[in-house]
């Protein structure tokens, strides 16, 4: 019989399921998910920001770009200074149209957050968002 073996016979060969189909389909799901995520660029710093009440959600998809406390600007964990900002951004908005964001520290220079926003807007971006930690009011 092609699909259910006989239970009379004693041909001594042990009976199992086949994997196979469900390894495969394991690995279809594997390359699915690898395929459909979205990795966010991280500024490589961590900085202290400013609170604010009307902080809102942005996308997730953006260009950030750091500001620490002692007015290094950083991108991608590198520290970039403020000439290659512009550089970076139009680079960066040749692939896809997306918002900037800038990180600024709390004890960031204020003049220094100012031209990063300037070279940003400078390398075509069109919206420059500060981020903030949203206020929390009890």
């Amino acid at each position: 019989m092609g699909r259910f073996r006989d239970s009379n016979d004693d041909s001594g060969a042990d009976t199992g399921i086949d994997m196979s189909p469900m390894i495969d389909c394991v690995f279809i799901l594997l390359i699915f998910f690898i395929v459909t995520t979205t990795f966010v660029d991280e500024t490589g710093v961590e900085v202290d920001k400013p609170q604010a009440a009307s902080a809102v959600h942005l996308e997730k998809s953006s260009i950030l770009i750091a500001v620490t406390a002692k007015g290094e600007v950083v991108y991608g964990g590198h520290e970039i200074g403020i000439a290659a900002v512009q550089s970076v951004v139009r680079r960066m908005l040749q692939k896809e149209k997306v918002p900037v964001i800038v990180q600024g520290d709390n004890q960031a220079p204020y003049a220094v957050i100012v031209r990063v926003i300037d070279e940003a807007k400078l390398g075509g971006a069109e919206k420059v968002s500060l981020a903030t930690a949203k206020n929390v009011r009890g």
